[in-house]
């Protein structure tokens, strides 16, 4: 089918592998058109200068308004002037849930340097003052870089990730207000102008089909509200049809949309007569030819209609629970709160960006003063819904319907993916079919608009991803056409396709390890251990998200536990940071206390004190072993009691509480002793020794030294007793020089 080419935006993109973090991006469409003028007002805000902190911008839009795709358009052409790279990391997850700024803190400290050390967890993951935030912004001190933050929800999210570094620009994409954070002007994108709307859809649907109906064209337009998701999923739709007038693809989607208002300002209890209403009149309309559904179309072969089930009617929160609809309908441009924002502006067609000098501080604030420039404390928004009489909702619901049944299946099943993102190796076990077959699947669904491609894997394999703005409508399809039985399937299949490659990638990376599983089919292997090793990395926060997931619902422990399993015996292979240990480790403690099982609760807690003891983070690791003591006692568990006393003086000796760690250690020798582990009795007497001397007490250190080598010398340890006679000798020597 012939196209016309769009015009682009004139802007030309940095070199490939010029700028570090360019491929981190997410690839979107290859068309881009229009938002001449957002281009350049983002243009003319970031050439102004800074002061004090680094300068952010804001594109705020509705969703399927191309906040994303303009950012991405943004920074790629931005990017030459921050030579120390792009940082990409998305703020919301694709099911409204938000992503706390001590976590997104520690995905870009990644990017920054991958060399460097990740900090552990804080206490709670939101504030200022959490490590990895603290780390974030010591990092970016003295560099230029562009941090591209998508979709976030408040400014509690940006705040902390702020660096006193005004040679580093944040472009922060939302679809709310961003109140909170003072002197940001954000751009509002509303809906494509009529120009850039009609080269949109000649592109995508084919210029002779447009040209021949400008009127219908413009309709259509009318109808999408100029949004480009909605007139890239019509034109997905106008494609796979290509008898059907455009004019007729606009009364269609004005039907739809009239329908869903309808549903939704039905009364609860005649919700289901009206969708029975609704889906009656469309079979009748599919029995026309040329309309869109018709039974038996090449869009929709054999796919037979469910009665009695009624088009989903309400936008699911988090984990698939409805959320209350908003009450007015959504216009083209942002209103309300997020046109209110601050001193916010809307960019629209036509007009000239705003122009002029860089705001001065406040009154009574320094350029380096946070409070200057920060609100405190801003709370937690909640996601903005698609309501159901959006646009948007109405083209994919026509698109939707024309969709062969494994198309279908496909994008309903790719919503339990971890983060929703996908590549064929874990499509295809979600839906239970080969590889080759599932990768051809997914590239349809991104040839109809329904899917979004990210930057590929670190081993090239193509990643997709469910849009956010698609995903609750999909949950609840999900939920009326799938039966939970092969939900679940589908999400075991999913973690064991993941146990095996993880062990695959275990047996490559150390064979001495002992035989790996049996081999994986030829296009699902991973070939070496470097192949092994780009995978484990690259997938690291896709596998944590898989093993978080299926935790979370609670019904598939056995799974996730040899996933976690495998985990832990798999990432340290790859240098893998403390902070992922740590998150497997709370991982395991969750399912360990959800199943009443104390010794592997106490186990896990000791990892996490020894992680946190590591980090030099004394307090918490404390905390962490004394929970680990009241675990181990309930499963009358000697060795792990003594673990854990043995844990805690360790952090109160070196807290410089002498007196609590020669408590602790003695509590741990009496145990050591009455089991008969003599190696570990000596290590103790040392121990409490130390402790003694630290209080002055030298002739109670004398003897526990004195004790500690008598034991060494019957288990004949050498080493441990010219150690021990070491520091017995210097304790004797500063005792007589009157210490």
């Amino acid at each position: 089918m012939a196209r016309k080419t769009a015009t682009m935006d004139p802007g030309p993109d940095a070199p490939a592998g010029a700028v570090p973090g360019l491929d981190r991006l997410p690839g979107g469409p290859a068309l881009f058109v229009g938002r001449r003028a957002e281009l350049a007002a983002l243009r003319a805000a970031a050439a102004r200068p800074a002061i004090g902190r680094s300068p952010v911008l804001v594109l705020a839009g509705r969703p399927g308004s191309g906040r994303t795709t303009l950012a991405v358009r943004f920074a790629r052409t931005a990017a030459p002037a921050y030579p120390d790279g792009v940082l990409f990391a998305r703020l919301s997850a694709p099911d409204g849930g938000r992503v706390p700024p001590a976590r997104a803190a520690r995905l870009l400290l990644e990017q920054l340097d991958p060399e460097a050390p990740v900090p552990l967890p804080g206490t709670i993951e939101d504030g200022r003052d959490e490590p990895a935030c603290v780390a974030l912004r010591e990092a970016l001190a003295g560099r230029k870089v562009l941090l591209v933050l998508d979709d976030v929800r408040d400014a509690g999210q940006l705040w902390p990730l702020l660096a006193d570094e005004p040679g580093c620009l944040v472009l922060a994409t939302t679809a709310g207000p961003l109140t909170g954070i003072e002197d940001i002007d954000p751009v509002i994108l509303g809906g494509l102008d009529r120009q850039a709307s009609g080269e949109l859809l000649a592109d995508l649907v084919g210029g002779t089909r447009i040209s021949c109906d400008p009127v219908g064209g413009a309709d259509l337009a009318e109808a999408c509200a100029a949004r480009p998701a909605a007139l890239r999923l019509m034109a997905g739709w106008l494609r796979g049809d290509p008898k059907t007038a455009v004019t007729e693809a606009a009364r269609e989607l004005t039907r739809v949309l009239g329908e869903e208002s309808a549903r939704a300002a039905a009364p609860k209890g005649e919700a289901s007569k009206a969708a029975q209403v609704a889906k009656a009149a469309q079979a009748s309309k599919a029995a026309k030819p040329g309309q869109a559904g018709q039974s038996g179309k090449p869009g929709n072969p054999g796919r037979p209609e469910k009665p009695g089930k009624p088009v989903p009617g309400s936008t699911p929160g988090k984990a698939g629970k409805a959320a209350k609809p908003p009450t007015t309908p959504v216009s083209s441009t942002p209103a309300g709160p997020l046109a209110s924002a601050g001193s916010s502006t809307s960019v629209k067609g036509g007009e000239k960006p705003a122009e002029g000098p860089a705001p001065e501080p406040a009154d009574g604030g320094t350029a380096g003063d946070r409070t200057a420039w920060v609100k405190p404390g801003p709370e937690p928004a909640e996601p903005v819904p698609v309501p159901d009489s959006d646009p948007l909702i109405g083209a994919f619901t026509l698109l939707y319907g024309t969709l062969p049944a494994a198309q279908a299946r496909m994008l309903r099943t790719l919503t339990l993916a971890p983060a929703q993102t996908a590549d064929p190796r874990t499509a295809s076990a979600l839906v239970g079919c080969p590889a080759p077959e599932a990768a051809a699947t997914l590239a349809a669904l991104v040839e109809r608009e329904l899917l979004g491609q990210e930057a590929p894997a670190a081993d090239g394999s193509p990643r997709y991803r469910v849009p956010g703005r698609l995903y609750p409508r999909l949950v609840r399809l999900r939920e009326l056409e799938d039966r939970p039985a092969e939900t679940e399937l589908a999400r075991a299949r999913l973690l064991e396709r993941l146990v095996r490659l993880t062990e695959s990638a275990r047996a490559l990376l150390d064979p001495a390890s002992g035989p790996g599983p049996d081999p994986l089919p030829a296009v699902l292997r991973l070939d070496s251990a470097a192949h092994a090793r780009e995978w484990l990395l690259g997938e690291r926060d896709l596998l944590l998200g898989a093993v978080a997931d299926a935790i979370g619902q609670g019904d598939l422990d056995g799974s996730a536990g040899r996933l976690v399993t495998a985990l832990l015996r798999t990432l340290p292979l790859t240098g893998a940071a403390p902070a992922d240990l740590y998150r497997l480790h709370e991982l395991v403690l969750t399912v360990a206390e959800r199943h009443g099982r104390p010794r592997r609760a106490s186990a896990a807690l000791l990892n996490l004190g020894d992680l946190q003891a590591a980090a030099g983070r004394w307090e918490q690791a404390v905390t962490h072993y004394r929970a680990a003591l009241e675990h181990a006692r309930s499963a009358g568990d000697e060795p792990l009691c003594a673990r854990a006393l043995e844990g805690a003086a360790g952090c109160h000796r070196a807290l410089g509480d002498a007196v609590r760690a020669a408590d602790w250690y003695g509590r741990a020798l009496g145990l050591r002793q009455s089991m008969g582990d003599h190696a570990a009795e000596a290590r103790l007497l040392a121990r409490v020794a130390e402790a003694h001397a630290a209080q002055r007490r030298f002739d109670e250190a004398d003897r526990e030294y004195r004790a500690a080598l008598a034991v060494l010398r019957r288990l004949g340890d050498e080493r441990g007793r010219e150690a021990v006679g070491a520091a017995l000798a210097d304790l004797r020597e500063r005792v007589d020089a009157g210490w």
